[in-house]
């Protein structure tokens, strides 16, 4: 399995993305929306930045338990309820992504939504990755 990640020169250039992520054979595996909910499903985390790092934690346990690790993340969407909130703390987000997924960066969207599932979460990530065949 292979992902090739894609940035053609007539675009601007990505941060903290790719455009464009080609997958090799391999096994789709399709992560449902996680938000910042400890196992007894309360949302835990002040601010933003604290709920996206609970939230990617969660998405990466799910995937990890269906045996892939974060490298083979090839789409992401983070949806978020305060969109400025979440540009503003971009640099710490990046941080976190950095510190638990590395370097290598998914085709991504950000999309802002007025609430979530439970109304204390201020961010969710769903998910796409492609395992080894």
């Amino acid at each position: 399995m292979s992902l090739e990640r894609v940035d053609p020169p007539e675009l601007a250039r990505p941060s903290g993305f790719a455009h464009a992520v080609v997958a090799g054979a391999g096994r789709l595996v399709f992560l449902a929306g996680q938000t910042a909910l400890d196992a007894e499903g309360r949302i835990v985390g002040d601010g933003v930045v604290a709920q996206f790092e609970r939230a990617l934690g969660n998405l990466l346990t799910a995937l990890r338990a269906a045996g892939g690790e974060p490298g083979h993340l090839a789409a992401l969407t983070v949806y978020a309820v305060d969109l400025a909130d979440y540009r503003a703390h971009a640099r710490e987000i990046g941080a976190v992504w950095r510190r638990l997924v590395g370097q290598a960066y998914p085709a991504m969207a950000g999309i802002g939504v007025a609430r979530l599932w439970d109304d204390e979460a201020l961010v969710e990530v769903q998910g796409t990755a492609v395992l080894p065949a």
